[in-house]
């Protein structure tokens, strides 16, 4: 999100993790000709940490850094060696929160600018509460896990298999079947979630309204896990659907 010192400006940022390692690739339009940016990724604690510097060129800029970090905000500042942020600090960019995500304040508060919540110096937490599976007490061989869909995806019928016998990796097989009875041309995902609520997708299948049933399979390195699927209105790698079912075992 810009603030009042680049207002015409737009901004995007895709962030990834895979492994140890984070992507984040900056996207930003609407800038004076002769901009430079300095971009941070700035802790739970306040702390930052410097990813790189980014020059606009006619107004737009596109770069990637990386970065071991796995909680942070992002800010784009003018400023050069920024070691903390606070009010009065030059600020150009903040990162807002993303869809089905919701600030948890920590050490700092979050702000709240034209109506819309920021990512302040705190925690990001998921608001999808997903129960771990305790996949390490399952039995060798396959375990079939079932989900119970209900409001918008009443009808739905779905149930997994998990094969963790190979030592470090578990073998996922999710079955959908009655698709015709959930919403059309939507994308019905698959995920993995970790204890630290780090998220692994899976696999997603389509429905086009014509198929009856259809498979997802993958594998994860979790060594304990909770599944649940969204349904997302388009390609996604994180999940941000209001509509989810997770795995139970009972």
């Amino acid at each position: 999100m810009p603030t009042d010192k680049a207002m015409t400006a737009k901004g995007n940022a895709r962030v990834m993790r895979m492994g140890e390692e984070t992507t984040v690739d900056f996207d930003l339009s609407g800038l004076d000709a002769s901009s430079s940016y300095y971009a941070y990724a700035v802790d739970p604690s306040g702390k930052t940490t410097f990813l790189g510097p980014i020059t606009a060129e006619n107004g737009m800029a596109k770069t990637s850094f990386k970065t071991p970090m796995n909680q942070f905000m992002l800010v784009l500042s003018p400023t050069e060696g920024l070691t903390s942020v606070a009010n009065d600090t030059p600020i150009a960019f903040r990162s807002a929160v993303p869809k089905g995500f919701a600030v948890v304040n920590n050490r700092a508060t979050s702000t709240v600018t034209e109506g819309k919540q920021v990512a302040g110096s705190a925690e990001v937490a998921s608001t999808y509460e997903v129960p771990l599976l305790g996949v390490s007490g399952f039995k060798k061989g396959e375990t079939e896990i079932r989900v119970n869909f209900s409001g918008e995806l009443e009808g739905l019928k779905g149930k997994a298999y998990i094969d963790s016998s190979k030592e470090g990796v578990s073998k996922i097989k999710m079955r959908f079947d009655d698709m015709k009875m959930a919403p059309k041309e939507k994308r019905y995902v698959l995920w993995a979630v970790s204890p630290t609520k780090e998220y692994t997708k899976i696999g997603q299948v389509i429905n086009t309204g014509k198929r009856q049933e259809s498979e997802i399979r993958g594998e994860t390195a979790l060594k304990d896990f909770g599944l649940f699927v969204t349904v997302e209105d388009k390609d996604v790698l994180q999940p941000t659907s209001k509509i989810f079912s997770a795995f139970s075992i009972k």
